[in-house]
């Protein structure tokens, strides 16, 4: 059975929502360690063990800095926790940046890994989720931080959204070869060469492609990322008010309400942000989920059993493996050069932005 450490710290509607969704993970097979305020949460009932955390540095400025001088907070005992073997993956409702830094300091980063990156399945109604990433954890990314990237999302689709042979596209400005930014151009070079083994790499493809279904694992910084995630959430949002409002406004539009209901109710279903349970945290040496803060307890039992199956399905394995065989895993301390086809290996700290 599976252990999955949960901080409940940080989330929108408290600890004792992500509680009750860590009881529903529980009750589907998932053995769950919660840390978290006992006092507020309770009892944790059957499969699910509440380790007293009432601090939460969720909100704290500085992460790095905070993980380093609150060894009690919550976020920072269930990476511990995972770095101990009490666990085997975490999932956190807080910011990215605390997690990301509380994964940093007790889990690492993965053999021959640059960056870690946030990996957000996107809901496609009608088709497989497709795979955005880097979505928040890295401001600025050098060239060889996006060829892994690549390499980790076609891994991760392959183990856990199922698709034998994932389209890896890049997210420009246009779909020719040479667009983009000077650090595109290289990843574009060396995707479609030497460094794109095992890739399904179908190039450049532009914003308006994403949702289109074009491609299975859409690959940028974390920057453009999390702009881009936050446009379309917020574009599909506003969207579906649009449709109750202007419905509503007549009474021909409240008979077509009616009418339509039924479909829009789908709709809102297949879209919904609770769906993917979260975004997956690669590069580490195990895995973590990061949820969103506002999710529901139905949420939190998603990121939970999502984090359980990425533990299944071998993520943090098979994404090393695949980045072996394609020779885009960082060199070993100590070798000169950077990897065959990509720029100098990078040894500067990760930059972190907020995907909340």
């Amino acid at each position: 059975m599976v252990t999955v450490a949960v901080d409940a710290g940080g989330a929108d509607l408290g600890p004792r929502e992500v509680a009750a969704g860590a009881a529903r993970a529980a009750a589907e097979g998932v053995r769950v360690l919660l840390f978290g305020p006992a006092q507020e949460i309770g009892p944790g009932g059957a499969g699910v063990e509440v380790v007293d955390a009432p601090v939460s540095i969720a909100k704290r400025a500085d992460a790095a800095q905070a993980v380093r001088t609150t060894p009690e907070a919550s976020i920072v005992l269930a990476t511990q926790a995972v770095a101990e073997g009490r666990a085997q993956a975490f999932v956190t409702g807080g910011s990215t940046g605390s997690a990301l830094a509380a994964a940093l300091f007790n889990l690492r980063r993965d053999r021959g890994i640059y960056r870690p990156a946030l990996a957000l399945p996107l809901p496609n109604p009608g088709g497989s989720p497709i795979l955005l990433l880097d979505v928040g954890a890295n401001v600025s990314c050098r060239p060889e931080h996006l060829v892994q990237f690549a390499h980790m999302g076609a891994a991760f689709a392959q183990a856990v959204i199922g698709i034998d042979s994932p389209r890896v596209a890049l997210l420009s400005n246009g779909e020719e070869p040479d667009k983009g930014t000077p650090e595109l151009v290289s990843v574009h070079e060396q995707l479609a060469g030497s460094q794109g083994i095992g890739l399904n790499f179908i190039g450049n493809i532009e914003g308006t492609q994403i949702v289109e279904g074009v491609a299975d694992v859409v690959v940028m910084d974390g920057f453009t990322g999390n702009i881009t995630l936050k446009l379309i959430e917020g574009v599909s949002s506003r969207a579906m008010r649009l449709v109750s409002e202007f419905s509503g406004s007549s009474p021909r539009g409240r008979l077509a309400h009616r009418l339509i209901a039924p479909t829009m109710r789908q709709l809102r279903a297949a879209i919904d942000p609770e769906g993917p349970g979260g975004a997956y945290m690669l590069g580490l040496r195990q895995l973590g989920v990061v949820a969103h803060g506002r999710f529901s307890a139905r949420g939190f039992a998603r990121a939970i059993d999502v984090a359980a199956r990425g533990v299944q399905h071998d993520v943090i394995g098979r994404t090393r493996a695949a980045l072996e065989q394609a020779g885009a895993l960082r060199p070993p301390a100590g070798r000169s050069g950077p990897i065959p086809g990509s720029a100098q290996a990078s040894s500067e700290p990760t930059a972190t932005v907020s995907a909340q």
